[in-house]
């Protein structure tokens, strides 16, 4: 079973009140090898990092991938409103000094780099230095919510405002064979903000024919689908539900830079980049001065979202070599 990646061993750690499973790789205990936090995504898991688990162990680095709350086998709290970024950021705080590490190296996707942007706004004291995949830091402005900023640039019909409503998206998910949902979301790759018009499901808006994705294995997709199969969509989709909170939350925060050291990686047919205004945000100097120290921009040419396990070696290379300055 796709589970037993070689190299990585598994285990639970009692974190904020939440019970978290944690892969790891490279070095054990809380010696002198350094530590990277790798921060999945929706719809992935800890094995969505399991290419970066390699390349950083076997460079003397000690990798540790939660599933974070809601995902795989960690705790899926009931209430929608415990998926905030503080939340989040509240369990991996608790993990770090699991590790026994005064500061960890931080790698993040999608969701993953949210939560990441979030853990070096609050707690920058633990961020060693970071790399974010796909979705940038925009500080809290005070005078629109993140979701009332979508609409306004995509309209209603986008897809983070389709999975606002409890059980609507699960329903859409659980009316295709769960296996098919992997295969046709990891293998979308239209270069737009994805819109989902209100005769549409999700997947029928995916560009994707639903066919397994050439960097992808059967086995993988079916790694994927065991485990959502036990545990469903809802924890990953209450990361979106929480998005307004997150914003009424953030108050103190607002229009806060991040200062940490910053590495950030693109695909240049990911949604996330070909979102509108997100473009020129990255490259006329508004992201750069949101976060002060951001040291490097990599815009992956014809590579899509998924972009740690679509390029791994490269994305592997980009993460470590950025590292290794520290």
């Amino acid at each position: 079973m796709a589970a037993a990646v070689e190299g990585v061993r598994h285990r639970t750690v009692e974190a904020n009140g939440v019970r978290l499973h944690v892969a790891e790789a490279g070095p054990e205990g809380g010696g002198a090898a350094p530590a990277v936090l790798l921060l999945h995504g929706f719809p992935d898991l800890w094995y969505g990092w399991r290419h970066q688990m390699a390349a950083l162990a076997a460079r003397g680095y000690r990798a540790v991938a939660p599933d974070l709350r809601g995902y795989g086998d960690s705790d899926t709290p009931p209430d929608a409103s415990a998926y905030t970024t503080f939340h989040a950021v509240g369990d991996l705080v608790a993990l770090i000094a699991d590790l026994g590490q005064p500061q960890v190296f931080v790698v993040g996707h999608d969701w993953g780099a949210i939560v990441a942007w979030q853990l070096c706004l609050l707690r920058p004291d633990l961020v060693r230095a970071l790399v974010n995949l796909s979705v940038v830091y925009q500080p809290r402005r005070p005078e629109r919510s993140p979701l009332q900023t979508i609409k306004a640039a995509c309209g209603e019909n986008h897809y983070m405002c389709r999975f606002q409503e409890p059980g609507v998206a699960e329903a859409e998910f659980a009316r295709y064979d769960i296996k098919y949902v992997f295969n046709k979301t990891f293998g979308m790759r239209k270069p737009a903000a994805l819109i989902l018009p209100k005769d549409q499901s999700f997947f029928d808006s995916l560009d994707s024919d639903g066919t397994c994705p050439p960097w992808l294995s059967e086995e993988d997709i079916s790694y994927y689908a065991e485990k959502f199969a036990k545990t469903g969509f809802t924890g990953g989709l209450n990361y979106y539900r929480c998005m307004d909170l997150n914003w009424e939350l953030a108050a103190p925060w607002t229009s806060a830079p991040i200062k940490v050291t910053t590495k950030f990686i693109v695909g240049d047919l990911d949604i996330t980049y070909n979102t509108p205004g997100v473009q020129d945000y990255i490259h006329k100097g508004g992201f750069k001065a949101s976060v002060p120290n951001l040291e490097d921009v990599v815009v992956m040419e014809g590579v899509s979202h998924f972009i740690n396990q679509e390029k791994p070696n490269e994305v592997s290379d980009h993460i470590c070599e950025f590292f290794s300055k520290f």
